[in-house]
């Protein structure tokens, strides 16, 4: 059976940096389009960017899919791309935002075959600029959960 390919496009925001955020996720396989977001009371904007990242991953109900990631964060992408987060992995973090979402990212990340493509926000790439709108307009809803890994410098 061949793998699945996937094409996923994700985002992240945050109002105040810190303060509500939210992310937004466009995964494409074939004729199948999904979005997703979801945003939180209280966060950052690289927060929303890695869990945007980590959300769709965990979408994937086929282990060992062909994954091609389109983000606009620097953050994220050079992060994995330039092994950053491998050696942070070897110091513990020290030092670190976020260990809890990259632990999170890494389990899922090693389950499937993971390219990142880095894209420039708000450069009229339309599935990006989606992104961008689910993650803002999540960021706005009512009754924000808290992002309870969030924690404040």
């Amino acid at each position: 059976m061949a793998r699945p390919k996937i094409t996923i496009y994700t985002d992240g925001a945050a109002r105040g940096n810190p303060g509500p955020g939210g992310y937004g996720i466009v995964m494409l396989s074939g004729e199948h389009r999904k979005e997703l977001s979801q945003g939180y009371k209280h966060t950052t904007n690289n927060r929303m960017e890695l869990l945007a990242v980590i959300v769709a991953l965990e979408t994937l109900k086929i282990d060992s899919s062909d994954v091609t990631i389109y983000t606009d964060s620097r953050y994220v992408a050079d992060s994995v791309t330039k092994g950053w987060v491998f050696n942070w992995v070897k110091k513990r973090f020290k030092g670190k935002k976020n260990p809890d979402l990259w632990l999170r990212f890494l389990d899922i990340y090693k389950k499937h075959i993971v390219r990142f493509i880095w894209v420039k926000g708000h450069s009229n790439n339309p599935l990006n600029e989606r992104c961008d709108e689910l993650a803002v307009d999540a960021s706005f809803e009512q009754n924000l959960p808290e992002d309870t890994g969030y924690k404040p410098e």
